[in-house]
């Protein structure tokens, strides 16, 4: 039973963080915000990975192209090119996230960005060859209807049609990000937890040295605000990676549809700390529309 608790950990991490980039985001521009996720993450996923290593030894991946045998994990030139295409989406989907919570309250940014796991669902039956059973197909639908919950009678609140693209564009990158992620690990000859943490430190480092030269080339100024920051940018990084960590374990020891149906409990912990961290009002219709998409997310992950 320890995966539940890695999940819940997980959960609650995934939830702290996006929380606090939601009030960072009020401070800080919003590639400095995406930034805060990664900068200060490598370290910690180089502990994490080097723990793993001498807790339980393996030999470690060299550099090599795809001919290399299957016996043997090699960072070969796809997996690097894997490894590049999970990063960038993955840069992309927190930066809409943050442009989310910019557009509509944190509850319901969050909620958009939940359309991952229906998006997964059609994106892996097409490009990455996953069967989507009778139960996936009801998943999608549930999720079309709690959009159009989400929607409808919000006017008054100001939910158009372009924050309902950006919530799509949204999942549909950090959808993308998870697949390509997936494909990453099962390229290395080794346990899974050892090359999901493999999989992890390249993207954190790449995440982070390629998002930091961006703004140094495009908006230096956006460091400043970083700094002015520096604690709660530390704590959203040391956060978002411990996040990271327990997802990994937690599929390590559990099958991943087990933990993700657990993990959708983040919706929930989504809806408290809105209302009494954020102070965001949360009506009934948009609880109904949040529980919906949490719902449809179960069913494409039972599939």
């Amino acid at each position: 039973m320890s995966w539940v608790f890695f999940t819940l950990g997980a959960v609650v991490m995934q939830t702290v963080r996006n929380a606090l980039q939601s009030k960072l985001s009020a401070h800080v521009d919003t590639v400095g915000v995406t930034l805060s996720r990664f900068l200060f993450a490598p370290p910690i996923a180089l502990i994490y990975l080097i723990i793993l290593h001498t807790v339980s030894p393996q030999p470690l991946p060299s550099f090599g192209s795809s001919l290399v045998e299957a016996s043997s994990a090699s960072f070969s030139l796809s997996f690097i090119v894997v490894v590049l295409l999970a990063s960038v989406l993955q840069i992309a989907a927190t930066a809409f996230m943050v442009v989310l919570f910019k557009q509509k309250n944190f509850a319901i940014g969050a909620g958009l960005a939940k359309s991952e796991a229906l998006v997964a669902g059609v994106l892996g039956m097409l490009f990455f060859g996953s069967y989507l059973t009778l139960l996936g197909w009801i998943g999608i639908g549930i999720g079309g209807l709690a959009v159009f919950v989400l929607s409808s009678g919000n006017k008054a609140q100001g939910l158009s049609l372009k924050t309902l693209l950006i919530g799509i564009a949204c999942g549909t990158c950090f959808a993308l990000t998870s697949l390509f992620v997936r494909e990453a690990s099962h390229m290395l000859a080794m346990p899974f937890v050892h090359s999901a943490a493999w999989v992890l430190l390249w993207v954190l480092c790449i995440q982070a040295v390629g998002l930091s030269s961006y703004i140094l080339v495009t908006k230096p100024q956006v460091f400043k605000q970083i700094v002015g920051r520096l604690p709660h940018c530390i704590t959203i990084s040391a956060v978002s990676c411990f996040g990271s960590i327990c997802w990994f374990t937690a599929m390590a020891l559990q099958h991943v549809a087990l933990v993700k149906t657990l993990g959708q409990l983040e919706v929930l912990l989504t809806l408290l700390l809105a209302h009494y961290w954020l102070k965001n009002k949360v009506t009934l219709q948009e609880i109904v529309g949040l529980l919906l998409i949490a719902l449809a997310a179960v069913l494409v992950m039972w599939a």
